[in-house]
């Protein structure tokens, strides 16, 4: 018997094996395609746990020739990185060395510049991989030498196999013929919402669990009586949830909003409503009632400190506030029409008379009558561009009477 997890022993070695990401590594993927090519680039994954990111590039290794060195961000320093560098001039890196850095978001920017220098001259070839969004966690430059690939959770269907692989090679070496319904498995598969290794760890408890079959009563034994879906932060039903939640406050209902806030807190989890509840109080509420951002921020912070399940009270009274409050999303669509602007590539170059350091031409408006005169301020591009309407509540509308009688508009 080992104590080595059933994961790492079931490890695959080829891409034939890997369980999903049939984008990246089936025959026709951009992975394979590159590597049957012999061009191995500087590369960043993305995506949940337990998807194969590192098993992927333990397949690049071993396929490309190159010494493989891991390191964890979490844990490594930039002393480790250049203890890796120095090993390639060694006369056992003639392929090169590839390096699979772990939870790169944990290096900060300086740890990041520091790779640049032997990326570009070719001394080493990065992988990093990381779980959450790179563009916004990684550094620019670094993120510009290199592909970046997006691991997906997979499915329960796609890991029945997997599990059944487990349960053949766990009977082999325990002597066992153990069997199991498909039932239990992917009930097991669909609690792990995408993680293979998840998927695995719970199998290998169910097994040892069981008598002679891994039976669906087994295999709920190690799902906690929380829903995963709603405790885990990646799950659709999570993601529903809170979905519901702001489409409630948006909708000016309630009693609505206080049942997906309890389904939320109930499941356990406290942050990511706080952090809905946030981002509401400025999407949906927004200029129509701007003390709702201030009020909303309070609450929350008052729920983090007491913690469940007092927390339930004071965002409770959040909830309800937005729903019952007026609403405008003006904000909001200003802010997504100027990104459609610089998404197109507008409105590059500042006007001259806003750039220090001289501020040639630039009239300051504090020394006009009511501290307002006419002047442009977005680039020529897009100089006559209107990216915010007043809304049509109390209070734009009477911001937008005072700067019409300002602008001389009536």
């Amino acid at each position: 018997m080992t104590n080595k997890p059933i994961a790492d022993r079931l490890r695959p070695e080829t891409f034939g094996e890997v369980c999903g990401q049939e984008h990246l590594v089936s025959p026709k993927g951009v992975i394979t395609r590159m590597l049957n090519a012999g061009r191995i680039s500087n590369m960043i994954f993305f995506g949940p746990p337990g998807t194969g990111k590192t098993t992927v590039a333990n397949i690049i290794a071993k396929n490309s020739g190159m010494e493989l060195f891991k390191l964890n961000a979490t844990t490594a320093s930039l002393s480790d990185v250049k203890e890796v560098i120095s090993q390639s001039s060694s006369v056992f890196s003639t392929n090169g060395i590839l390096l699979y850095l772990d939870e790169i978001q944990y290096f900060n920017k300086k740890q990041q510049q520091s790779l640049l220098e032997y990326i570009e001259d070719g001394r080493v070839t990065l992988i990093a991989s990381t779980t959450e969004n790179p563009y916004f966690y990684i550094y620019d430059a670094l993120i510009s030498r290199c592909s970046v690939f997006e691991f997906k959770a997979v499915d329960a269907k796609s890991i029945l196999p997997v599990l059944r692989r487990a349960l053949d090679t766990i009977n082999k070496e325990e002597g066992k013929e153990k069997v199991a319904c498909d039932e239990a498995l992917l009930f097991l598969a669909s609690c792990a919402h995408g993680d293979v290794r998840h998927a695995l760890t719970l199998f290998e408890g169910a097994y040892f669990a069981s008598e002679d079959e891994i039976t669906i009563e087994v295999a709920k034994e190690f799902i906690p009586s929380i829903s995963a879906g709603m405790f885990d932060r990646d799950s659709d039903v999570h993601h529903n949830l809170l979905s519901g939640l702001q489409k409630s406050i948006r909708g000016s209902d309630p009693d609505a909003a206080v049942f997906y806030l309890a389904k939320l807190l109930e499941g356990g989890d406290i942050l990511s409503p706080i952090r809905r509840l946030q981002v509401i109080a400025s999407e949906d509420i927004g200029l129509a009632y701007p003390q709702a951002a201030q009020i909303t921020y309070a609450l929350c912070e008052s729920a983090k400190s007491l913690g469940l399940p007092e927390a339930r009270i004071p965002l409770a009274s959040c909830a309800i506030m937005l729903a019952t409050a007026p609403k405008s999303n003006s904000a909001y669509e200003a802010i997504a029409r100027a990104s459609e602007d610089i998404k197109a590539g507008k409105g590059d170059t500042i006007p001259k008379h806003l750039v220090a350091p001289l501020f040639r031409g630039y009239k300051y408006p504090h020394e006009y009558p009511n501290h307002y005169v006419v002047q442009q301020y977005l680039p020529d591009d897009i100089k006559n561009a209107k990216y915010y309407t007043y809304g049509d509540n109390k209070t734009e509308q009477a911001a937008k009477a005072y700067w019409d009688l300002i602008k001389g508009k009536k």
